[in-house]
């Protein structure tokens, strides 16, 4: 049959604070708006298997046109004890973005109050300087500059 994809989309994250989120994905990440509505009625519904569900969906895209989706139940009550994951939790464990300077992005970011692992490190094979962060909502992101 051959493969089945044919292109990578966008990941979607589900949010407890879409102010926050947005600003941190627009202001800080330097993310731009695609699109943002809120959907409900039957379609929504029946894809997501959701009775009557109401989502506020902000469409971003990073310079390449990599789409991220932040999508906000208005509806339904969110576990706020799901926020802090760790690393290593089964799910999706992280997000990657390519950056140009991973020192200047660093400092900018804790200068924004993000929270880190570690600061950036060289990766063994020496092709790649990398670090990991935290959104506002505890979603993992990785940094990385090629080198």
């Amino acid at each position: 049959m051959g493969s089945i994809v044919i292109a990578g989309r966008h990941t979607g994250i589900p949010v407890v604070n879409m102010d926050i989120m947005k600003k941190f994905y627009l202001n800080i990440l330097g993310f731009k708006i695609l699109s943002e509505e809120v959907e409900d009625g039957m379609f929504i519904s029946e894809i997501l298997g959701i009775n009557e569900v109401k989502v506020h969906i902000l469409k971003i895209i990073a310079p390449d046109k990599w789409m991220l989706e932040l999508l906000n139940y208005l509806n339904l009550e969110i576990k706020k004890e799901s926020l802090h994951r760790k690393i290593f939790d089964v799910g999706i464990a992280h997000i990657a973005l390519t950056v140009k300077n991973i020192d200047e992005t660093y400092v900018f970011l804790k200068e924004n109050n993000v929270n880190f692992i570690s600061s950036p490190k060289i990766s063994p094979s020496k092709n790649a300087k990398v670090c990991f962060c935290q959104d506002p909502e505890g979603n993992y992101i990785e940094l990385v500059e090629i080198l």
